[in-house]
């Protein structure tokens, strides 16, 4: 019988697809909806400080507040306290209504957000938490060395506050990404999750004004995952789960063979609906059935780059013909 389960982050899941964090497992439906699918696990919509800060500002637009500084630092509190007491009803409701291990996600700008939004998240029952984290470098006054700081700062401050598994989400603009992430494995940490997407800006030519582009992911940016998650999988001490252009079986299976423990998607699952992850999943077993793998084991890391014979392929970023296989 093929057997689909996987360890990630201590955690038991019955296979290694995730959902990711997303505006769809914010909902309770979608999340019982991924457990029935064959998910393994889910990671929360992330609760944003930003989102909450925005809440609260607008709660305290009238003005009388100002003139009353008793009254702004209540009603400020309360708000706050409301917006996320909300977010955090998610989290206790997940946890009731699934059986699959629920990973709460979060990102804040201030370091008091990070420590009392991580602990509310491991008292609301979460299994797991997943620090959604990155810092563009757009300080001209900053050095890399001072942006990696402020990521080893975070990890040990969360590790001194909580008892839940945290992963950690970031991305792939480092200077030095090979031997960061080995560092960051080093930490204690449980996972980390390469690579999260961004706003992507753009210009509309007709209203002269920025918009968003690019909300969903694209099969073509599956390859830097690949890339990173194949030299980097057995170089680590934590957990690996891929994430970023997944978006079928094919996609899925190549990240396992390049080393990830778990795989997340989201953006196929707005354009095909949850249940398409049962259709993975079914594609994954019939794949495994016709190689003779029996469980995941059996073909995880088997293609990374210190297995294959042509590791270069790894390495080589610069377009040669002879790999490319056209002329």
């Amino acid at each position: 019988m093929t057997d689909l389960s996987v360890t990630y982050m201590g955690l038991k899941l019955k296979s290694p697809l995730i959902l990711g964090s997303c505006g769809l497992s914010n909902s309770i439906r979608k999340l019982q909806e991924a457990e029935r699918a064959g998910f393994g696990a889910v990671v929360l919509k992330s609760i944003f400080e930003e989102e909450i800060s925005r809440e609260v500002t607008s709660a305290l637009k009238s003005d009388s507040y100002l003139e009353h500084s008793q009254s702004y630092d209540y009603i400020s509190q309360y708000q706050e306290q409301i917006s996320f007491d909300r977010l955090l009803n998610t989290v206790r409701i997940a946890k009731e209504s699934l059986s699959i291990p629920v990973i709460a996600s979060i990102n804040c700008f201030s370091t008091g957000g990070w420590m009392k939004y991580a602990k509310a998240i491991e008292e609301a029952g979460a299994d797991a938490l997943e620090v959604n984290y990155f810092v563009l470098p757009a300080d001209f006054d900053k050095t890399a060395g001072d942006y990696q700081a402020g990521y080893f700062k975070l990890v040990e401050a969360l590790k001194r506050e909580l008892s839940i598994p945290i992963g950690l989400k970031t991305s792939s603009y480092f200077t030095d990404l090979a031997h960061f992430m080995q560092q960051l494995s080093y930490t204690g940490i449980a996972a980390l999750v390469l690579f999260n997407r961004f706003h992507s800006p753009d210009i509309n030519l007709d209203t002269l004004e920025f918009s968003a582009s690019n909300n969903f992911s694209r099969q073509e940016e599956l390859a830097n995952t690949l890339r990173w998650v194949g030299l980097l999988s057995e170089k680590l001490r934590c957990d690996l789960s891929a994430t970023t252009g997944v978006h079928d079986a094919a996609g899925m299976i190549k990240l396992l063979l390049a080393g990830a423990d778990t795989v997340q998607a989201a953006s196929v699952f707005y354009q095909k609906g949850i249940e398409y992850g049962a259709v993975m999943l079914n594609d994954l077993k019939a794949w495994m059935d016709k190689h003779e793998f029996s469980a995941i084991n059996d073909f995880k890391a088997k293609l990374n780059y210190t297995r294959i014979e042509q590791p270069d392929a790894y390495f080589r970023i610069q377009f040669m013909k002879y790999m490319s296989g056209i002329e």
